[in-house]
């Protein structure tokens, strides 16, 4: 599936539907029978309806001018900052961001770059804000690589309430900075590694916005050759 541009992405069409079919059901029960108990569902189900809208937002982002910045993969605060070990890069540095079910949970490429490898990893569904969740949850991650040869990984973690994970790009495929790659259904978190020559420029606590916010600064050529 192709990222989408549109207001509401594609893969919230089926929820919204039948939510929307459901308020339908309950409004008309309700004028038909002139019950006041069944008014009380169908105003919960019309709140439903605005929620699964919402949660599908897909708002258009500008990323920064500066093209040495990275940025944020994802909407919601960040969890953690700091140094990490990573099967594909050895010893780097982690940022964690954690999105609650109000974020929009669309993910976006933290920097151009060709995709060179995807992996998947079933796994546990713990609260995404738990230090296990990196390890133990199911996950899909990319390890990108810049014109550079800067590699980094993004990962893209299913929680307690987020079960589908949803990636629109493959090995071989190129990334252009603050392109939109994929999205996690209903809270989630995402972990980008770094190489330990990228310091991040967030902070614990932080709330960042996706493709807007800077995350870290790639190194200058001259810096990487050190």
């Amino acid at each position: 599936m192709k990222p989408s541009k549109a207001v509401i992405t594609s893969e919230g069409y089926p929820a919204i539907a039948y939510s929307i079919g459901l308020f339908l059901f309950l409004a008309i029960a309700t004028l038909l029978l002139s019950s006041v108990i069944l008014a009380v569902p169908a105003f919960i189900s019309l709140l439903l309806v605005i929620f699964v809208v919402a949660f599908f937002r897909n708002p258009e982002r500008i990323p920064p001018a500066d093209e040495g910045l990275l940025v944020a993969p994802a909407d919601g605060t960040v969890v953690y900052v700091g140094p990490a070990e990573q099967e594909q890069l050895g010893a780097c540095q982690k940022v964690s961001i954690f999105m609650s079910v109000f974020n929009v949970h669309v993910n976006w490429a933290p920097c151009t770059a060709k995709v060179i490898e995807r992996f998947y990893r079933p796994g546990r569904f713990l609260d995404v804000r738990h230090s296990k969740a990196s390890s133990e949850n199911e996950q899909l991650g990319l390890v990108l690589e810049t014109e550079q040869g800067l590699r980094l990984v993004c990962v893209q973690i299913a929680g307690l309430i987020a079960r589908r994970i949803h990636c629109y790009v493959d090995t071989g495929d190129c990334l252009k900075r603050g392109e939109r790659y994929g999205m996690i259904r209903f809270g989630s978190r995402l972990d980008l590694y770094l190489p330990t020559a990228v310091t991040p420029l967030v902070v614990l606590g932080q709330v960042t916005a996706a493709g807007v916010t800077p995350l870290a600064r790639l190194p200058q050529e001259t810096d990487k050759e050190r």
